[in-house]
Parts: structure tokens; C-alpha cells; sequence
């Protein structure tokens, strides 16, 4: 065996992995122990689900005609990925995705700087931001729903629209959903950022302020480097969130004007068509995408806690 045999992967590719410290090391552990008990009651409640509608896409299966059940292995998922229906709803779902949690990262990052700053009544300044989030999904589409309305809503009369139909078309529906849910989830993120701003070390800005850094460069040279992990988390809940839109294309739109997303296909497929197995094949490629956009926001960040402390 040569020296080069021998050598660690990592220095035969030139990179040195980041040692993880002891510290960090003993709250991994910790954090697993303490995630175990409500992982293990997760995956209980969720692997029959999970497994029986593996199982049901693997047949072509109607509702309406159970005694036609038969086994066609993955032909319902060579259906979904071939119909252009399928990935028009793909393309459709990232974009509410990509905008929404991106506009609420922006918002919610001003709205945290605010409850963080804020010199007095920061517990009703904080209730105030946090109410919408607390509003259930549906309710909030129904009063958006009746705000942009055509007959009896409001907003056309308050900026003298006239009898502009937003649910006419695609991109006028799709701004009022995307609306809805920036104002409806945007507190969610603001409260993670608040939590990330409250571990940035006050001594690193007053350092820099000190070395004459302007405001701007503390924000994105100091502040925002030690809030990665909450930007993560943010990012992560928001975007695995979003990607799963229902409510809101449901009482907004029922999936007109080009509005379906992955799991109003899903819906209609099973529900609507009653087309069991195709549905459930829709479900389950919405499920493996759900996981690889979490595989990529973890592996993408690389957020080890005890470096964004500063631990050795």
C-alpha cells in the first residue's frame, strides 16, 4: 500500500474538514436524545400513511371501479413525469416558493430588527407582528378572498381599480395568493430571525463600530454571518412550507387560470378524479421532493453551531 493509498480522502482532494469541537460533538448528542422521542412518535403516525400510499401508486386504481384494481408497478409514476400538466404545476410551485420566501426573508429580517431594537412596549410590538401567523390558514385565503373579490370586494374601490377581475388570469390570481401567504407567514420567519439576532454577540459590533464600520458593513460582515443557522432554519421551515401550498389555491382559485400547485394536483387526482393510484404517485414524487429540498438546504449551509459561537 503507497503513501497515497494511506492518506486521507480528505487531503488527496486538497480540503481539510472542519474539526468539530467537543462542545459540539456533546450537543449533537444531546440534541439527538432529546429528538428521539417525538422523532420515533413522528414515524409511527406517519409510516403507515406514508407506506400504504407507496403502496396504492404502484396499482391503477380508481375509486369509482375497485373491482378493476390491478398492479402496473411504476407506469403511475412514468404518467405523472410525462405529462406536461405535472411539471407546469412543478414550475408553478417553485415560483410561489422562490418569491414568497424570499420577500419574507427580506420582511421578516426588518420586522426582527425592529422587535430587537424596539426601546419600549416590545411585548405588544411583538403580539402585533406575530397576530397574522396565528390566524388559520384557511380564514385568512377567505378574507383575501373577499378583499380582492370582484363584486364585494374592497380593494378595487380603495385604489380606484374599477371592475379589474383579479382572479381573471394567471399572474393577477397568483399575486393575491402569494400576497396572502407573505402577510399570513411572515411573522414565523421574523420570530426565528429575532431568536438568531438575540445569539449575535453584542461585543463583535461594538468592536466594529469602534474600527469605524458603517452600519451597512456590521449588518452583513457581522450580523448576518453569526445568524446563519437561523437563516437556515428560517429558509428551510419557509421553503419546505410553501413548496406544499393547498389552502390558498383552494379557496382562492380551485386551480384555475393556471394556478395548480404539487399538492392541489394531488388533491384532484385523488379526490376530484378519484384516480387513487395516479394521485397517490403524485403525492409520493411530492414527498421525495419535499426531502431532496431538505437535503440541499442542510448540505448547502453547512451550519455548525458551536463555529457560529466561536467554540474551539
Amino acid at each position: 500500500m503507497t503513501a497515497v493509498d494511506t492518506a486521507p480522502a480528505a487531503s488527496r482532494n486538497g480540503k481539510k474538514r472542519p474539526e468539530i469541537s467537543d462542545r459540539g460533538r456533546s450537543e449533537r448528542r444531546l440534541g439527538l436524545m432529546l429528538a428521539a422521542p417525538a422523532v420515533i412518535v413522528m414515524l409511527l403516525v406517519t409510516a403507515y400513511p406514508l407506506f400504504n400510499a407507496l403502496y396504492l401508486s404502484l396499482f391503477s386504481y380508481r375509486l369509482t371501479s375497485p373491482e378493476d384494481r390491478e398492479f402496473v408497478w411504476f407506469a403511475n409514476y412514468v404518467t405523472a413525469l410525462s405529462d406536461p400538466l405535472f411539471w407546469q404545476n412543478v414550475l408553478t410551485t417553485f415560483f410561489i416558493t422562490a418569491v414568497t420566501v424570499a420577500v419574507e426573508l427580506v420582511i421578516g429580517f426588518a420586522l426582527a430588527l425592529v422587535m430587537h431594537r424596539a426601546l419600549f412596549a416590545r411585548r405588544t410590538l411583538r403580539t402585533a407582528i406575530l397576530m397574522p401567523y396565528g390566524i388559520v390558514t384557511v380564514i385568512s385565503a377567505f378574507a383575501w378572498l373577499f378583499a380582492f373579490d370582484l363584486t364585494s370586494g374592497f380593494v378595487n374601490q380603495w385604489f380606484g381599480l374599477g371592475d379589474y377581475d383579479w382572479f381573471g388570469g394567471r399572474w393577477s390570481s397568483l399575486f393575491v395568493i402569494i400576497l396572502s401567504e407573505i402577510w399570513k407567514t411572515t411573522p414565523f420567519v421574523s420570530l426565528l430571525l429575532l431568536a438568531g439576532l438575540a445569539q449575535v454577540p453584542r461585543d463583535l459590533g461594538e468592536a466594529a463600530t469602534v474600527d469605524g464600520a458603517t452600519a451597512w458593513q456590521r449588518l452583513w460582515r457581522v450580523t448576518i454571518p453569526n445568524m446563519k443557522a437561523a437563516i437556515m432554519v428560517a429558509m428551510l421551515f419557509r421553503t419546505l412550507d410553501a413548496w406544499r401550498i393547498f389552502d390558498n389555491v383552494f379557496v382562492m382559485t380551485r386551480g384555475q387560470n393556471d394556478t395548480q400547485t404539487l399538492s392541489f394536483l394531488t388533491y384532484q387526482q385523488t379526490i376530484t378524479r378519484t384516480s387513487i393510484g395516479l394521485g397517490n404517485a403524485v403525492g409520493v414524487l411530492l414527498f421525495l421532493s419535499v426531502l431532496l429540498i431538505a437535503v440541499i438546504y442542510i448540505r448547502g449551509f453547512r451550519v455548525d453551531l458551536s463555529q457560529v459561537r466561536g467554540d474551539r
